[in-house]
């Protein structure tokens, strides 16, 4: 698996953190990385601070900080027993910002925390900071499902081949390699789906009916070219030693890849948010927030490298 070395776990109010933090210590003593747990309050509103008159309104904010450290050292504790190196700190402001404030201080390449919602048919499982940070995070983001099991029975790369595009080729081999390692770890069922959209099929078919069998010749093509491609980036991985299944299906990508990930009951879907680098603010990709809005498993989600990200240090 990538060797993470530094690695932020947010410890969020109102989240179950159980089965988080439990990935998290395994990880972290898997790669031998240094972990860092946070939490993060929000400043005390302007208007709040004028009504209060019995305390330094910064003494307030200290009691918040030391309260929520202590709260952080009770669950560190018994990890630090077992020599997992880990440092706890509470920041303040904005969630997202702040979190990813964190990452480009002290260069975490890893970032992990539960989904903030439940994934009911009322509730998405994804609240808006984890949304702001699979967008917007320069390192990988795990968001993850609060579940009773504890190894993934099912997980799901998701990849696009392409060997004209330097960056997904890139992204893909991280996808692969995140993928592939953690199912050999948790000796979980892998399922890599492509998704591939028939240019000339799409074009042409609703324009003239005399192309029906040119268009019908092309996608069968088409679909030979994006095989080709895929088997090509699955022969630098030993897929032997995992029960894997191959998908390879035409169609809407989001669409599909959600569909497959209900229907197969993945646990885990790693993915690529975006698929361009150097583009400060590039919003999601329509494909990833299709599968983020539809899949109720947790999720990996990566970058290519070089990602910049929108958020600066001194916001």
């Amino acid at each position: 698996m990538k060797r993470f070395k530094k690695i932020l776990f947010v410890a969020a109010p109102n989240t179950d953190v159980t089965v988080s933090f439990k990935r998290t210590l395994s990880l972290a003593k898997h790669n031998q990385a240094h972990l860092t747990v946070v939490d993060i309050i929000d400043r005390l509103p302007p208007d709040l601070l004028r009504l209060i008159t019995v305390m330094n309104p910064i003494e307030l904010q200290e009691i918040m900080i030391k309260e929520r450290l202590s709260q952080l050292e009770k669950l560190v504790k018994p990890a630090r027993k077992k020599g997992i190196r880990i440092s706890t700190k509470v920041l303040i402001g904005k969630p997202f910002l702040e979190i990813i404030h964190e990452v480009l201080r002290n260069h975490h390449d890893l970032v992990i925390k539960s989904a903030e919602g439940k994934g009911t048919a009322k509730q998405l499982l994804f609240g808006s900071t984890d949304m702001h940070l699979m967008r917007k995070c320069p390192c990988p983001v795990w968001v993850i499902k609060s579940s009773k099991r504890k190894q993934y029975a099912r997980i799901l790369a998701a990849v696009d081949p392409d060997p004209f595009n330097e960056e997904a080729k890139e992204l893909n081999t991280l996808i692969m390699d995140l993928a592939t390692s953690l199912a050999m770890q948790e000796q979980s069922e892998l399922h890599i789906i492509h998704v591939w959209k028939p240019f000339v099929e799409s074009y042409f078919r609703p324009r003239t009916a005399w192309l029906q069998g040119g268009t019908d010749w092309a996608a069968i093509s088409e679909r030979k070219l994006h095989k080709e491609w895929l088997d090509k980036l699955l022969t630098n991985y030993s897929l032997e030693a995992i029960d894997h299944h191959v998908h390879l299906l035409k169609g809407n990508a989001g669409h599909v890849i959600s569909k497959l990930a209900n229907s197969k009951r993945i646990e885990l879907v790693v993915m690529g948010t975006v698929a361009r680098t150097g583009i400060p603010g590039l919003l999601i990709g329509n494909t990833a927030e299709e599968v983020l809005n539809q899949v109720n498993c947790s999720v990996l989600t990566v970058k290519p490298e070089g990602f910049v990200t929108p958020v600066k240090i001194d916001e």
